[in-house]
């Protein structure tokens, strides 16, 4: 008998060559820090995502719906920008959502798991959106893109991290809380951290 599918990927390749996942598979959500902290143990909690050396790594795209002033997470992609090795994971983020509900909902940027390191790769921050900020054009409300990263702790603790493209800061989601720990300083995704921080409290 073979494995079963994962119900909580859902994703396509497009004709243009993008991939697309669908949406929600979280939320509504009030506010970044809960849909992170959900997102965080949604994720983590996915076949392999937590497995260290040998795991795997999932991504999704995470929205925000003007109608609803509210926050989504989408179905996950497993899809690998290149072939895994024994140190290095990759997923191919996703571009596009399908969310039939919310035809306008404002992508704020993607979110993703590393199944053995709890830090952001020079990969991870090389990539970046454009532009790097998201308008609502009926409340005229901006809203920086953001990378999130998650990681599942041998304590079962989960930690979430974001990196947001338009300033530049790594943050860390402390007692439900943000709270900036480093940023980059060049376009390699070198890290310099901030005086007193470190990765874990």
């Amino acid at each position: 008998m073979g494995c079963a599918a994962n119900p909580n990927i859902r994703v396509r390749r497009t004709e243009d060559g993008r991939l697309q996942v669908d949406g929600p598979l979280a939320g509504p959500f009030p506010d970044t820090e809960t849909l992170a902290a959900q997102a965080c143990e949604l994720m983590t909690g996915q076949g392999g995502a937590s497995a260290g050396m040998v795991g795997s790594e999932y991504c999704a795209l995470h929205y925000y719906a003007p109608d609803e002033q509210a926050y989504y997470l989408s179905y996950l992609s497993d899809v690998k920008r290149q072939f895994d090795t024994y140190g290095r994971k990759t997923c191919e983020m996703p571009a596009a959502l399908r969310d039939l509900k919310r035809v306008n909902a404002l992508i704020l940027g993607g979110g993703h798991n590393h199944p053995h390191n709890r830090q952001f790769s020079p990969g991870d921050l090389r990539t970046t959106w454009n532009p790097s900020r998201a308008v609502d054009t009926q409340t005229g409300q901006s809203f920086h893109r953001v990378l999130y990263l998650f990681f599942r702790e041998r304590t079962g603790v989960c930690n979430a991290y974001r990196y947001d493209h338009a300033s530049q800061i790594i943050s860390a989601l402390r007692n439900g809380q943000w709270v900036p720990i480093g940023r980059t300083v060049d376009d390699s995704g070198n890290i310099q951290m901030l005086d007193g921080a470190d990765w874990l409290p």
